[in-house]
């Protein structure tokens, strides 16, 4: 699936990924490929990513994620 992580400052990330973790404001959760749509805010955490089978990691203070055919987009402070 593709993921875009925004920053106001500027883009953090933007390629294909195979698993992403994310701090949800009501608990963590993960997103694999053909996940159903989803809208949800994010609180003070990592984001976590799986892409070519090496994890990378993402601080992040907050946000909002927008997940929808496959591509997801994380709008991050």
């Amino acid at each position: 699936m593709q993921l875009e992580i925004i920053t106001p400052e500027k883009n953090v990330y933007e390629g294909e990924v195979e698993l992403i973790n994310l701090p949800g404001s009501d608990g963590s959760f993960g997103l694999l490929n053909d996940h159903a749509p989803l809208v949800s805010t994010l609180k003070e955490g990592e984001i976590k990513i799986v892409a070519n089978g090496n994890e990378q990691t993402f601080p992040v203070k907050g946000g909002v994620v927008e997940v929808n055919n496959n591509k997801v987009i994380v709008l991050a402070e």
